[in-house]
């Protein structure tokens, strides 16, 4: 009988299981609910309000502590500062290019890049220099928020 090495971690710390299959071998009802695939560029996820700059972002899945959104926008400046006491806001750059004014200072964001706003931060976004639409993916996270020493 073949012996399988599930990792688990819990508070950062990582517990080696020996299992008797492996999770594809055993799996576990109704985990098609949660376990799925969204392609962000399919045309379902476009909001609404895609060619407002004002508009809000499609929220993909919430939990008490986390709400996933997508952002797709035209070209146009946000015409106001939001401010989100309740959640630092983590953005990832995944087409185009914005510009994100802080009280903390300006940051282009290209493709492939992240930006963690703290909760309490004024900011708004502006047009970068690529594209005509720029897709991003944004995290409020609830909870203390660190960077890893890595990072």
């Amino acid at each position: 009988m073949a012996e399988y090495i599930e990792r688990i971690t819990t508070n950062g710390r990582n517990i080696d299981y020996k299992r008797p299959c492996s999770p594809v071998e055993c799996q576990v009802e109704g985990a098609e609910k949660w376990v799925r695939k969204v392609n962000l560029f399919d045309s379902k996820y476009q909001p609404s309000n895609y060619a407002q700059a004002e508009g809000t972002p499609l929220p993909l899945a919430t939990s008490e502590h986390l709400r996933i959104d997508l952002s797709k926008r035209t070209k146009e400046p946000m015409s106001f500062w939001h401010r989100n006491n309740d959640a630092d806001e983590v953005i990832i750059c995944i087409e185009g290019s914005l510009i994100w004014e802080t009280e903390m200072g300006t940051v282009t964001l290209d493709r492939g890049e992240m930006l963690i706003i703290p909760r309490g931060i004024a900011h708004r976004s502006l047009p970068g220099s690529e594209g005509q639409t720029n897709v991003a993916v944004e995290l409020k996270v609830k909870g203390q928020l660190e960077w890893t020493p890595e990072a």
